[in-house]
């Protein structure tokens, strides 16, 4: 049984469709790269995945269960299957260490020691044991994400969906990320990026999948999709090769 199995995803905003029947099963401890021009629809499916956005019609199962499903736990889903935003999404009122606690102590009733022990642990995973006490005001964007990392993992999650984890860096700071999400692909997480970071993606990917204009068009390998088979995604790698 596939972690997610992702059947005939329609969703539209207003007038304009986005997603037109995109279906794909991803495993558990897969790691797959989504990539395309801007508003294909790959930043709408991990939302959809994620419920940030409720699709029109289709169906995800997540082990075998709709999510949208009556009787669905959807509050362990959203603890098991945490989301990455491209713009950190980081509470700035908060230190780094109540930022990592907070969903810990509410969500998953941890203790506040037992929360803050998870969330020191995490924070040297990311290099950031230093920065505990940091007001995440004057974090660099590089280490936003990886605060942003951080809190997720602190949920013991079992995917995390990344949407653009670098799009908002300086050039200076991707690499700092990647290398974090290098380290998380060996510890058997299924991953889900959105990313227009090609070399990267080829590298980390066991499949890759290219959205054009709300369809999934191609889907394989990272060897297959380096040799396109369709011609708006051999235009679309010209642009980074």
């Amino acid at each position: 049984m596939s972690q997610f199995e992702i059947r005939d995803l329609h969703k539209a905003f207003e007038n304009e469709e986005v997603l037109k029947g995109v279906s794909l099963n991803v495993e558990r401890g897969e790691i797959v790269s989504f990539i395309g021009p801007s508003g294909g629809g790959k930043s709408t499916l991990l939302r959809c995945v994620n419920l940030l956005e409720r699709y029109d019609t289709g169906q995800i199962l997540y082990d075998g269960q709709d999510i949208l499903g009556k009787g669905f736990n959807l509050e362990r889903y959203r603890a098991e299957v945490c989301m990455i935003f491209q713009n950190f999404n980081l509470f700035d009122h908060l230190s780094v260490l109540e930022n990592l606690n907070i969903a810990q102590v509410h969500v998953l009733g941890r203790s506040r020691q037992e929360a803050s022990e998870k969330s020191m642990l995490m924070l040297e995973k990311v290099g950031l044991q230093d920065y505990y006490r940091a007001d995440t005001r004057r974090l660099s964007g590089g280490q936003k994400q990886r605060v942003a990392i951080a809190r997720a993992l602190c949920m013991d999650p079992k995917a995390l969906l990344l949407d653009e984890p670098t799009s908002a860096l300086d050039p200076m700071m991707v690499d700092e990320v990647l290398n974090v999400i290098r380290d998380l692909s060996n510890e058997g997480l299924t991953l889900m990026i959105v990313t227009h970071e090609m070399r990267f993606a080829r590298e980390i990917s066991q499949r890759i999948a290219f959205l054009y204009q709300g369809r999934l068009l191609e889907i394989g390998s990272p060897e297959q999709i380096f040799d396109p088979q369709t011609e708006q995604l051999r235009a679309f790698l010209s642009n980074y090769i």
